[in-house]
């Protein structure tokens, strides 16, 4: 029987996980951390066994990262594995000068699409707290990207800032609104929806190639039905990169 990998992407918000047998994720599963173990990833993972590994990614709260780690020392014994962003590996090519400054979550959704996603240039959003825009071309260079606010933060800070009302009820669905509660959502999911769709152009337009979009993250669903071009949806990115440091 092949050996069981726990891979587990700790995001500002989320914890992530799935089980990598050698071939592929399963059993895969999320909770909101709240700056502590969350007991619904303990619940979850009361029922697994047979772990080899824990291979793990943190862009979150340290703290969250050693409870995680521990729990599965305590039921498993077994080893784990914090993977950091590289200049270079698995054929993807990193940007930035100093590449620790690059999320692990924005390198391990660079692996990710080069290998689980379409051929070719592409545009990686990752809709997550924040949105994260990554420019890769064919060949695995990481050409840069850019990161905005993700949709709650871009609306809280509008409201912490300002006077306006909270609306709780506005979902942002629509295109225009004639009210500022529905103005304010509808903007913000339309704003990082419209960058994703520039970066498409501009690229296309640098290279002569007609680049795809590929997103992730917890927002994704939200902004798909904004953006108004082809999109590959793949909510388990991150982790098919991180399945590539087993």
């Amino acid at each position: 029987m092949p050996s069981k990998h726990l891979l587990v992407d700790i995001g500002n918000t989320s914890v992530k996980w799935a089980l990598w047998d050698g071939r592929q994720l399963c059993r895969p599963g999320a909770a909101k951390h709240h700056g502590a173990l969350p007991i619904d990833l303990l619940a979850a993972w009361e029922s697994l066994t047979g772990i080899a590994q824990l291979v793990v990614a943190c862009v979150g709260p340290r703290s969250v990262l050693d409870a995680v780690a521990a729990v599965a020392r305590a039921s498993w014994q077994c080893g784990v594995r914090v993977v950091e962003t590289r200049a270079s590996a698995h054929g993807v090519r990193i940007a930035y000068a100093q590449p620790a400054r690059l999320g692990v979550d924005r390198f391990l959704a660079l692996v990710g699409a080069q290998h689980a996603g379409p051929p070719g240039d592409k545009v990686i959003v990752d809709a997550g707290t924040a949105v994260t825009y990554d420019l890769l071309d064919a060949a695995g260079r990481h050409l840069g990207g850019l990161i905005l606010p993700g949709v709650q933060m871009m609306r809280d800070s509008l409201l912490t800032g300002t006077l306006i009302p909270r609306h709780e009820s506005a979902d942002g669905n629509q295109s225009w609104a004639a009210d500022t509660g529905e103005a304010i959502a509808a903007a913000s999911i339309q704003a990082p929806a419209a960058l994703a769709e520039r970066l498409l152009d501009r690229l296309a337009q640098e290279t002569g190639n007609s680049p795809c979009l590929i997103i992730t993250g917890g927002d994704a669903e939200r902004l798909l039905p904004a953006i108004d071009r082809p999109a590959v949806h793949q909510p388990d990115l991150v982790l098919q990169g991180l399945s590539r440091f087993v």
